[in-house]
């Protein structure tokens, strides 16, 4: 089929993927799971640990005490040490100077990405999170990490934070990580395209594609540039029929995303998804997606 020139997808094997070690589980998330003074308290314990002499500047050690707080006091939505892994080893392998993540949360992947990005020789690390509360949660574990002077945090929409990072300079990102509102993943990506953020060797690491799952960004990455052209054709309109009732709703309703954005159906993606766990054990998976160019004749 020609449009498969375009866009190559590879899907992980459930088969082959290791088992989730259940001795690491979190506790079992409740029915209000964020927001509820949970995050704050994480700050106070990993502040006032036993162990703080060595906890402090060490970003390992700040996340084992987070892991250490979701395991035995109140669960957390952090991308955990399984898929964690699954990034980790990919910024080791193609060092990216500039990692973007949009949605930081407690700062796990903040502090957990951003020391692997800083050891690899890159050059800055900027966390894009929409709540200021969660993200002084962010900031106050990474300064207690002693990563204040590599990692930015940036508080407010993430549309609105792409947008500064472009107009103060940035150029192109090497690497970026999803993990905030689901349905923004797609327009959020779009919006870095036409910016032109996304380069040849861009890679994107998408969180939750599998729990609770992401069809339209899934869609998009693996999409060829007919495809993709096609569907420009047609109407654009939020759907969020493909999310969970909780993931489109997740922060008080569904928020006014901008349909109008087009992106660059010109650049031509490899994707791939590669299965593993939440830290809850719950299976999951993290699609990376690769910019591997754009159609011949098209702006570079």
């Amino acid at each position: 089929m020609k449009t498969l020139l375009f866009a190559k997808v590879f899907t992980g094997n459930k088969d082959n993927m290791a088992q989730f070690d259940t001795t690491k589980s979190y506790v079992s998330q409740e029915e209000t799971f964020f927001d509820d003074g949970r995050e704050e308290e994480l700050v106070e314990f990993v502040r006032n640990h036993p162990d703080r002499s060595r906890i402090q500047g060490s970003p390992a050690k700040v996340l084992q005490a987070i892991d250490e707080y979701a395991r035995t006091q109140k669960y957390l939505m952090n991308v955990g040490e399984d898929k964690g892994a699954i990034v980790t080893n990919i910024i080791k392998e193609n060092k990216p100077q500039i990692m973007v993540e949009l949605g930081g949360y407690c700062g796990y992947s903040t502090i957990l990405f951003g020391s692997t990005v800083r050891a690899a020789g890159g050059k800055k690390y900027y966390s894009l999170e929409r709540s200021p509360k969660f993200a002084k949660v962010i900031t106050d574990l990474v300064e207690f990490a002693g990563l204040d002077g590599f990692i930015e945090v940036i508080v407010g929409p993430s549309n609105e934070g792409i947008q500064k990072l472009h107009s103060n300079g940035l150029r192109s990102i090497d690497m970026l990580f999803l993990d905030h509102y689901k349905p923004a993943y797609a327009t959020d990506l779009k919006l870095c395209e036409e910016l032109n953020l996304i380069k040849k060797g861009t890679i994107l690491a998408a969180d939750n594609v599998i729990s609770p799952g992401n069809p339209p960004y899934l869609e998009y990455v693996r999409s060829s540039v007919e495809q993709k052209k096609e569907k420009l054709k047609q109407e654009r309109k939020l759907d969020t029929d493909g999310f969970a009732r909780r993931s489109a709703t997740q922060y008080g309703g569904v928020e006014a995303l901008n349909t109008a954005l087009q992106g660059n159906p010109n650049i031509i993606y490899e994707s791939q998804l590669i299965n593993s766990f939440e830290p809850s054990g719950e299976p999951d998976g993290v699609e990376i997606t690769r910019c591997i160019g754009e159609v011949e004749g098209s702006q570079s």
